[in-house]
This record gives C-alpha cells, structure tokens and sequence, in this order.
C-alpha cells in the first residue's frame, strides 16, 4: 500500500508560484530614496570585480553629502569647500604635455609642477563639478588627464637619487586616478555624468599602467614612505582598472611596510630622522597609510587601520606625542612639529575620532590653496570631502 500523499495539479502550480516569488525577493532589492541619500548607505559594485565606485577616497554617497551641505550654505562645509575653488581659481592647465618628464630628488622641477599640479587640479576640479553639476568643470578635468594621458612616455632623472621617478609615480598616479574615477563614475544632482568615453578610459589605463608597470612597481624596498605610497598608488589604480590583482598587489605592500615604518611603540624615527631630519617625512607615511585604509575601508575590508595591532593609530598618538613634547626623536628634526599637518589626519580622525587624533586634527591648517604649506605630493581638501562626513566605516 502506497502511503504517500497523492501530487495535484494545484499543488504543484502553488509551489512553483512560491518558488518563483521567494527568488524575486531574495535577489532583487529596491532602493528607496532614502537610502540612496544616505551617506552611510554602500555604493552599488560593478558586476565585473565587485568594486565600488567612485572608490578611491571619495564615494557616490559622500560626495553628495558634502556638496548638498555646501550648495545649502553650510558655513563649515563653505569654508572648507573654498580652500577647493581657491586651487582652482589659482591655477590653470598647465597645457605643458610632453613626453619625458624631468625629475630630481631633493627639489622640485619645473615638470614636477606641470605633472603633480594638473593632478591636482584635476581633482579640485572633479570636485568642483560633483558639487555644481556644471559641465564645462567635468570637460577641464577631461582635458587634463587626456592631454597628459596622450602625450607622457617616461621620466627622466636628475641629481643623486636614481629612484625619484618611482616616488613621483607614486605620489601624481592616485591623484590622477582620484581625478577620473569621479568622472567615470560619479552622477551629480543633474543626472548628468562626466561623458568619460571607452576611448578615454583605454587611453588612461595605459597611461596607470605605464606609470605602474615601469616606476611604481620598481620602488626601492627602503621601508619608508617610498613603499608607502607605491603601495597606496597600486590601490588606487586597482580600483580604477577594475583589477583585483593590482588592488590586491597594493594592500600587500601597505600592510608590509606598515610594521617598519611605525614601530610597535609608535616611534617613526626612520622617517624623522635619517636623510630627513625633519618633521614632514613621517606624515607622507601616515597620510599615504590613511589613505589607503579608507580606500580598502569603502570597499568593506577595514583590515589595515587594525593591521599589526592598529599600527597606524599607534603612529598617530606618537604624532600627539610628538606635539605635546612628550617624546623625543633621537635627533633634532628641522621645522615645526606643529605646523604644517597633513591631510590624512582628517581621514584617519574620521574613523579613529580618539582624543589624539581628534587633537591633531584640530591643529590641520592648510595654505590658502588648501595644501599642506604648499606641497603637492599628495592629493588634498580632505577638510572639505572627509571632516565630518558620515560613512559606514
């Protein structure tokens, strides 16, 4: 005798009625508007390589909210967004393409200015259109990464240190990366992208990887802020390229470097003294290891600011150290400990917000063109696009 219940025609179309629904539910979400102005709330990922973008710094999300503050006369939010419009009131593509760039250790060439101050500007730019929607900002920024995209092939290097090259990739490719990842990818108010084309995209690419391939990935292993920022520039171009590999490869590199550079009890002297001897190298370390963490942190991996039991906040609250003359480097360190600070300290504050960096941060004063007391190693305006906007991290 056959004790198993008999199968109708009805219950089969039921549970097939059911299992229809249950998979729309369960992979298709709505989202609503709320959300989708929400700050803390994740910025969709491409299908490719389940990267988020825009992702180098900056996201869909944050970008709203500082420049929703901004165009709604925030006056903090103002005041910050204005050190932005002053770069870009100040300066102008420098329209000097060229093939070979020329760079020297230990000074700044007139090449390192056109190369490392289009960056920028084409990142204060990029910023400028996020906020306004206004074209002709988005079609600068184009012109500036094409025309160095089309016209650079290599560097040439002068003076003592046969390595410079690596560093000024290191340092101008996140900055330019930063630049046309909010233009590939980032939709202002309006509705309307920056138009980055596949052509462009190709161009650039190769332009990323040339710098990459030929002087980023040949950085010296010194231990120092060299390896810092190679390992922050091949994020941020991981993240460009859609490549798990390079972005992979560059959080490698940061979290190696990061136990060396910043010993277990915080001290940087490496980076204070030595060649040094001064109170600026150890910040392009903690501001090149901030950033990178952010990055890593917008795509939901919050592993280097806890890397080697949080050796990055470790460094910071040697910096406070540092400012209240509580320790003392085993050398005397040119310049001011208090003056200039640079920008990484309004990223890290942001996710640390402990006593020390909450007081470093409150110490950050930049130049009237929102940089570090003129250096453009780094991109900045983090007080513009980081303090006080919230994230998920």
């Amino acid at each position: 005798m056959n004790n198993k219940p008999k199968t109708t025609f009805a219950t089969l179309l039921g549970l097939a009625l059911f299992t229809a629904l249950f998979f729309t539910y369960c992979t298709k979400k709505q989202v609503t508007p709320a959300a989708a102005n929400n700050p803390a709330s994740p910025a969709l990922k491409t299908q490719a390589t389940g990267f988020i973008h825009p992702g180098i710094l900056n996201t869909q999300q944050t970008l709203d909210y500082a420049g929703q503050q901004a165009n709604s006369n925030d006056a903090n939010r103002l005041a910050t967004y204005q050190f932005v419009l002053n770069y870009c009131n100040n300066h102008s593509p420098s329209g000097a393409y060229k093939a070979t760039v020329q760079v020297a250790g230990g000074v700044t060439t007139p090449d390192e200015i056109a190369f490392k101050g289009d960056a920028l500007l084409s990142y204060a730019l990029a910023l400028r259109w996020a906020k306004t929607g206004t074209a002709s900002y988005a079609t600068t920024v184009k012109q500036i990464l094409d025309g160095w995209a089309s016209h650079f092939q290599n560097f040439s290097v002068t003076g003592s240190q046969p390595n410079q090259a690596s560093l000024e990739a290191s340092w101008a490719a996140p900055t330019f990366a930063a630049a046309a990842e909010i233009i590939k990818y980032y939709i202002p108010a309006s509705g309307v992208g920056g138009g980055w084309t596949t052509a462009e995209n190709t161009q650039f690419v190769s332009f990323l990887n040339n710098m990459k391939d030929n002087y980023i990935n040949n950085v010296p292993n010194f231990n120092n802020n060299w390896n810092v920022s190679a390992g922050y520039a091949k994020m941020a171009i991981g993240i460009f390229e859609d490549s798990q590999a390079v972005y992979q490869n560059g959080i490698t590199a940061v979290k190696t470097v990061l136990p060396n550079v910043i010993a277990s009890d915080g001290s940087m002297n490496g980076e204070v003294c030595g060649s040094h001897n001064d109170y600026v190298h150890y910040q392009y370390s903690l501001t090149g290891l901030s950033y990178a963490a952010n990055i890593a942190g917008i795509q939901g991996d919050l592993s280097i600011y806890s890397a080697s039991s949080s050796r990055l906040l470790t460094g910071f609250n040697y910096q406070y150290k540092l400012m209240h003359g509580t320790v003392s480097p085993p050398c005397s360190p040119n310049g001011n400990v208090n003056n200039p600070i640079w920008p990484g300290i309004e990223v890290a504050n942001r996710h640390y917000g402990t006593a020390e960096t909450s007081y470093i941060a409150s110490h950050y004063v930049c130049d009237s063109n929102g940089l570090p007391n003129g250096d453009i190693g780094f991109l900045c305006w983090t007080n513009y696009t980081h303090y006080n906007v919230p994230t998920t991290f």
